[in-house]
């Protein structure tokens, strides 16, 4: 709020307002900077590796992507109904492009979301095991509402990994197949 405080006493642009628009103002740029920060934080924070972005999403690309489909699963309402989406098809399709379209937009609309390789994620859960950090990790993940999962299925599951809290769940309610 001083930096836009600054910038109009340098601009000499405070004389052009009342006190109370004035105030106003200064109070609409301090809310809208610091929703920017939360946003690029949770962007930063949920690790994807693209930045991929809805108004990116190429439907005429060969994958033969449904835009009605996809656009009702961007509205991210699974989320709110907490529900488990799966994108499958061919590999080089841009599945985890789209998973990823899908964390930007859930960012957007202030969601905690975690990017993470399937197998990355139980390496490092199985590493937090050993070191006692098990339950911290675990946290972590519960606080996502968005749990992207990318190359889920390409390793087979070890004993550890297939009784852990995440996969006992039912895996899918909604399937976007490409």
């Amino acid at each position: 709020m001083a930096h836009h405080h600054q910038q109009h006493l340098q601009g000499q642009q405070h004389d052009q307002w009342t006190n109370d628009e004035y105030l106003a103002m200064l109070i609409d740029h301090e809310w809208e900077d610091r929703q920017q920060r939360k946003t690029d934080r949770l962007i930063k924070n949920a690790a994807m590796r693209q930045q991929a972005t809805l108004a990116e999403v190429d439907y005429h690309h060969a994958r033969s992507l449904n835009k009605n489909a996809f656009e009702r699963i961007a509205s991210l309402e699974f989320i709110n109904k907490k529900e488990n989406i799966i994108i499958t098809g061919p590999s080089g399709v841009g599945k985890s492009y789209l998973s990823q379209a899908l964390g930007h937009q859930a960012c957007l609309m202030d969601h905690r979301v975690y990017y993470q390789i399937t197998a990355r994620l139980f390496t490092r859960l199985k590493l937090a095991k050993v070191d006692g950090t098990y339950l911290k990790e675990l946290n972590k993940l519960s606080k996502a509402t968005l749990l992207i999962l990318d190359d889920f299925g390409l390793q087979a599951l070890d004993n550890q990994v297939k009784y852990s809290p995440f996969i006992g769940q039912e895996l899918s309610k909604v399937k976007l197949d490409i």
